[in-house]
């Protein structure tokens, strides 16, 4: 079982907003340009890099996603923040 993850995430307001961002991923937007652009978190500026960060440091829902979705594929998570197009780059 993987004791570390890596992602990258674009913190949004709204659900559609969110839905959106994955489109445009989905159409060969970088995720890096668009973190930049309209991620609400300070990880924005870094281009959404939160690095490597260990099982149960995030909150719940997000938390899961990191550590059981699947790698590189952009997935929407709700969590008391927003909204998150969360890529998880690897697991340890």
């Amino acid at each position: 079982m993987a004791k570390t993850a890596s992602a990258l995430h674009i913190l949004v307001k709204h659900q559609d907003k969110a839905e959106d961002i994955i489109a445009q991923l989905k159409k060969g937007a970088k995720f890096q340009t668009l973190a930049k652009k309209y991620s609400t978190c300070p990880s924005g500026k870094k281009g959404g890099d939160l690095g490597e960060f260990k099982k149960g440091q995030m909150v719940p829902a997000f938390d899961k996603v990191c550590f059981t979705a699947e790698l590189i594929t952009p997935h929407l998570v709700k969590t008391k923040h927003g909204w998150h197009v969360v890529k998880v780059l690897y697991r340890t």
